[in-house]
């Protein structure tokens, strides 16, 4: 497609709404993270889930490694902590604990889904890995979720 455009493609893919999660893995006790909008649970028997990292992404390889990582599903007053994990590189400087496989915990999120990974499959710029769900806990069943929206936070 010679004429595509990526722009007018975003803006329309921007008209679903969608929460953010922030992608927690453990580098030998440093926490190591990214925002990703693209979850979604897959199958409940086996329990699997999936996100897609960008194949440029610096913290995808470094939570890979590991073996395991955590979703942590972000409430709505936690807009900074999205801003700061959506740096390239870049951890917030928040709290956090582990669990049953030690990636990390984010203090203040919604819940969390820990997971093995379980596959990864190649999908043009990024990549979808499957988690195999090994603990999950909704920690703030009264927070409403950041949701982004037409490239903002918020509707």
């Amino acid at each position: 497609m010679d004429d595509f455009d990526s722009r007018a493609y975003r803006d329309t893919m921007g008209q679903y709404c969608t929460g953010v999660v922030i992608v927690t893995g453990n580098e030998d006790g440093t926490l190591v993270g990214f925002a990703a909008q693209s979850f979604v649970s897959l199958s409940l028997d086996p329990p699997l889930v999936a996100i897609c990292p960008a194949k440029t992404s610096t913290s995808w390889p470094r939570i890979r490694a590991t073996g395991h990582f955590c979703i942590n599903v972000l409430a709505d007053d936690q807009e900074t902590v999205s801003e700061e994990f959506a740096e390239s590189g870049r951890a917030a400087d928040v709290p956090w604990n582990t669990n049953t496989t030690a990636a990390p915990i984010l203090g203040g999120a919604i819940a969390y889904v820990e997971c093995s990974l379980d596959a990864e499959h190649d999908a043009g710029d990024h990549t979808v890995a499957v988690g195999r769900v090994q603990a999950f806990e909704t920690l703030r069943p009264d927070a409403q979720p950041l949701i982004y929206f037409r490239g903002e936070y918020g509707l």
